[in-house]
């Protein structure tokens, strides 16, 4: 039987004559839940808290971004707008010319510490707008020096604290009772200062260990101004400047939301939950546990996690753990966020990944959350395919679907621009290229050609750049596209979607020809997937095959099986008749001429490809007897064996009558 609670937003109040406890004042039993698998879970709840919890939140407004009403709520305050602009101003002007003045007298600006250090003090005291830029930047060491990347980084948990009194009572205020009631022990100072709160050590009564995360005071405040000043920056830039064409006005709402729905905690635990049900399953990948009794929209506990964060190489590596390897499961599980369900982290830098003791990659802080769109999805694998493809038609249609540019584009003079980009990659695999080499390639390119920036797209690679920045730490020649393809080659060998079956089509022939090699590469990287499914595949190949969709794919694999059988037949008569003229030395008989050279190659594709088939993951010659037996009574099988069985023949008969006539 598992144990867990609810978010308040579900939990149900019960009232009875011993004031919701038993008797004995221990936790009263709210309701029983099933389990996927077949056990009932306990939700439990914690009596004391219960009513006050639930008044709260029924009180409390939604912690939603309203730029309207923000805008509206300034526009009356001048002076304050005024004030926070000059507050922002001097000290950054300031530091810039500190570094213009180094420069002047010889000074190596990248090298300088005071500088650096004076950069993370600026971005601290300018606010958590400012801090969350410098998140950021300390997960680049491809842009950031390493003095500056060193001070930067202390940015995501080493910030100053504030008072414990205001976290005391923002606890009692959200929770409904002080700290000392609410848990058997909590840590004397917070063990973590980051933007938007601070992190306690504590204990529950029942014995678990937690981490407490308590808001900041006057955040809201604080943050609104920011946006509101950088949102009126944005509107103007996009209506004076005439090159950008990017809405940097909806990139900043966006981000705006994500900042909001990471000031609420009841967000951000439900966010965790939903990460959890879709992500926990994936090998070596821990989402930490809420506790939702002593959560509230100031206030999160959720599990403890003993780890070590990724960027620090040296511990890991003395722990006996590959952070390489926990790198490639985090490349793993971002892809199924941002491919397969269209969740995801938006904000994975190294204070939010931790090595765990046990070797697995725990996820923490999931306040920064977004979605992508199916559509969208969609259109980032077959833009990839493309990108792999060197199909830059197709990759500047892409674009079209995915907003960047608008239907009404002439995309003439944008293909043989794409085909500029990635002119480097030339005799190696595109996706041997950084994605950061690729965004900055194509923001170039976006001045240039009447591109423009979705909103969506700025989370996106925030969270891609990010993890590419942890991965370039941790191994400077790791590539993120390159521990990707193979993920997209099994999406596109099992996904039934019809726009994945397009590029399929698209990837495997070209002037309507069969490309085996195109077809080897896929199934090589696929079957680097941790979820690659050889039965999955070969049951939904069959019945893409066989369907209406399939047409196309399946009469030209008819004709390759015919030719393929076509010349291995050839070259068993070739063989045979050279074997009677030479061995037997019966010379009456005409040597029959071997396959072509063409036909010689599809043959050895095949050959390689039933080699790849063999020592794939699945493939076991036992268990695929009975399935090649269920195959055979298959209707859609036995149609597509008629196919090339008369089409076969056919050919043959048509070869015999040639021969007849030409003798």
């Amino acid at each position: 039987m598992i144990v867990k609670t609810l978010p308040p937003s579900s939990q149900p109040i019960q009232e009875d004559s011993r004031n919701g406890t038993n008797g004995r004042g221990e936790l009263d039993v709210i309701d029983v839940v099933p389990e996927e698998n077949g056990t009932q879970g306990l939700v439990v709840q914690s009596p004391e808290l219960l009513a006050a919890q639930q008044l709260r939140i029924i009180a409390q407004p939604e912690t939603l971004y309203d730029p309207v009403g923000i805008a509206a709520h300034y526009q009356n305050r001048p002076l304050q707008v005024v004030r926070r602009i000059f507050a922002v101003l001097g000290p950054t002007l300031s530091f810039a010319f500190g570094l213009w003045s180094d420069s002047k007298r010889g000074i190596v600006v990248k090298n300088n510490r005071r500088r650096a250090t004076q950069l993370r003090v600026l971005l601290t005291q300018l606010g958590p707008a400012y801090i969350k830029i410098g998140q950021a930047l300390s997960t680049r060491p491809d842009l950031v020096p390493p003095v500056y990347l060193e001070e930067l980084t202390k940015l995501q948990d080493q910030l100053p604290p504030f008072a414990n009194e205001i976290a005391y009572q923002f606890i009692k205020e959200e929770l409904g009772a002080p700290p000392e009631e609410v848990y058997a022990e909590l840590s004397a100072q917070p063990i973590a200062a980051a933007s938007l709160g601070q992190v306690y050590k504590g204990k529950l009564k029942t014995g678990e260990e937690v981490a407490v995360k308590v808001q900041r005071p006057d955040l809201r405040e604080r943050i609104t101004i920011d946006l509101y000043i950088l949102r009126n920056l944005a509107a103007w830039a996009q209506k004076k400047i005439k090159r950008v064409r990017s809405d940097l006005v909806g990139i900043l709402d966006e981000l705006g939301d994500r900042i909001f729905e990471e000031m609420d905690y009841i967000h951000e635990g439900e966010n965790a939950e939903r990460f959890f049900e879709l992500y926990g399953h994936i090998k070596d990948v821990y989402i930490p546990q809420i506790y939702w009794e002593y959560t509230n929209r100031r206030v999160l506990t959720m599990e403890w996690i003993n780890g070590t964060k990724l960027t620090q190489t040296e511990e890991i590596s003395a722990q006996g753990i590959d952070a390489r390897y926990l790198i490639e499961v985090g490349v793993q599980c971002s892809l199924r966020q941002l491919l397969e369900h269209g969740f995801f982290h938006a904000d994975p830098h190294p204070g939010n990944l931790l090595a765990t003791t046990d070797g697995k990659l725990a996820y923490l802080d999931f306040g920064m959350m977004s979605e992508i769109k199916p559509p969208q999805r969609y259109g980032l694998i077959e833009a990839i395919v493309h990108v792999v493809n060197r199909d830059f038609e197709g990759l500047a249609k892409d674009y079209v679907k995915l907003d960047f540019l608008s239907p009404e584009t002439d995309l003439t003079p944008i293909i043989p621009a794409f085909a500029r980009v990635f002119a480097d990659a030339q005799g190696a695999s595109v996706a041997e290229l950084n994605i950061k080499s690729i965004t900055d390639e194509l923001s170039a390119l976006m001045y240039e050609y009447p591109f423009r920036v979705p909103p969506y797209y700025a989370l996106i690679i925030r969270s891609l750049v990010t993890l590419e920045g942890i991965a370039i730490f941790i191994d400077p020649n790791f590539k993120v596209l390159s521990e990707a393809y193979p993920y997209v080659s099994k999406r596109l060998l099992t996904d039934p979607a019809p726009q994945l079956r397009t590029s399929l089509q698209d990837l495997l022939f070209k002037d309507g020809r069969f490309r085996w090699n195109r077809l080897e590469n896929l199934l090589l990287n696929a079957r680097k997937s941790q979820d690659y499914d050889f039965d999955l595949v070969l049951n939904q190949g069959i019945e893409f095959l066989s369907s209406e969709r399939g047409a196309f794919i399946r009469d030209k694999l008819v004709d390759e099986s015919v030719n393929g059988l076509d010349a291995l037949g050839k070259n068993v008569l070739h063989n045979f008749t050279y074997l009677l003229r030479e061995r037997v030395g019966l010379t009456a008989v005409n040597e029959t001429p071997a396959a072509t050279v063409e036909q010689q190659q599809t043959l050895e594709h095949i050959k390689r490809i039933l080699g790849i088939l063999r020592e794939t993951q699945g493939f076991d010659p036992v268990q695929l007897a009975p399935q090649i037996a269920q195959l055979l009574v298959n209707s859609d099988v036995q149609r597509l064996g008629q196919q090339i069985v008369s089409r076969f023949t056919q050919k043959a008969v048509a070869r015999l009558i040639r021969q007849l006539l030409a003798s």
